[in-house]
């Protein structure tokens, strides 16, 4: 039994892709961040980390994370002895891949057991606290798609050439708000979103008042992602109008699932996507590792 480690997303995709496709909704985030960075469409602060986890070395993959810095590790369905075993290698600072985490993102199920197996291991470090959850979110899969009620004024459109510095000015709006690190380059993601027809922006009287994305098709799913309206046109339906239609557009490329992250701190959120149509699918949180 151990766990694998590689900065090669091709050599991780190799090893991991039916793992992962096995349950592509849980596994959503590994799928479409190994797909961007396979395609060169996304850059992180730092080298990124991938592992996969077998029983013995003939075994089926039954385990996988992988690292995009300055993000914590980001963990995919794993038995709970993988978790442990992964705990106790990624607290061991490793020639050429990378130092001891601070924090796991992932399942709340499987960063539990993260969690449990690093602080049992730190026991008598000092005055090492437990690990801590935090940054709930839920997973949704849409369902049947609902068309909000009442409908907002405007419609939507994709995202053209033209709209890219307004993109990525929201964009990053966005990535403040959430408080991602300020690390992409976001005019070549936003272009490349434009490009790809993955950006679609709602309008009225043709300017522009909200925008929704989606990540690429991979093994049958696709994530929405982002969600963005500027606070001066919030509270007038525009959201709904403008994730109804980026559903309803990843469901024309062929996808067997539509999903998408809500965070559980924020409510209103939670309960516009289920209104359209998405159902709560798995929990997900942060452990931060003390």
């Amino acid at each position: 039994m151990s766990w694998q480690l590689t900065h090669d997303v091709e050599e991780f995709r190799r090893a991991a892709d039916p793992y992962l496709a096995a349950d592509a909704a849980r596994h959503t985030i590994l799928l479409t961040v190994g797909e961007s960075l396979r395609t060169g469409g996304v850059a992180y602060a730092g080298p990124v980390r991938f592992g996969w986890w077998r029983e013995a070395p003939d075994a089926p993959v039954t385990g996988a994370f992988l690292e995009t810095p300055p993000h914590p590790p980001f963990l995919g369905t794993m038995p709970a002895r993988a978790a442990a075993e992964l705990a106790r290698t990624l607290g061991t600072a490793t020639a050429g891949h990378g130092t001891p985490p601070s924090g796991v993102r992932g399942r709340v199920a499987d960063v539990e057991a993260f969690g449990a197996a690093w602080t049992a291991r730190r026991t008598g470090a000092g005055d090492t606290p437990p690990y801590r959850l935090s940054d709930g979110m839920r997973l949704f899969r849409l369902g049947e798609p609902t068309p909000p009620d009442p409908a907002p004024e405007g419609r939507a459109r994709y995202a053209g050439a033209q709209d890219i510095p307004l993109a990525v000015e929201w964009l990053t709006a966005f990535a403040e708000e959430i408080g991602d690190p300020p690390a992409r380059d976001r005019r070549a993601l936003a272009a490349a979103r434009i490009e790809e027809r993955r950006l679609l922006l709602w309008e009225v009287d043709g300017v522009p008042v909200s925008l929704a994305g989606h990540a690429p098709l991979v093994a049958g799913q696709i994530r929405v992602a982002p969600v963005y309206t500027p606070p001066a046109h919030r509270g007038r339906g525009y959201a709904a109008g403008v994730t109804a239609a980026v559903g309803e557009a990843a469901l024309r490329t062929g996808a067997d699932e539509v999903l998408l992250f809500a965070d559980n701190a924020n409510p209103t959120a939670g309960a516009l996507y289920q209104r359209l149509g998405y159902r709560p699918v798995e929990e997900y949180a942060t452990a931060e590792l003390g």
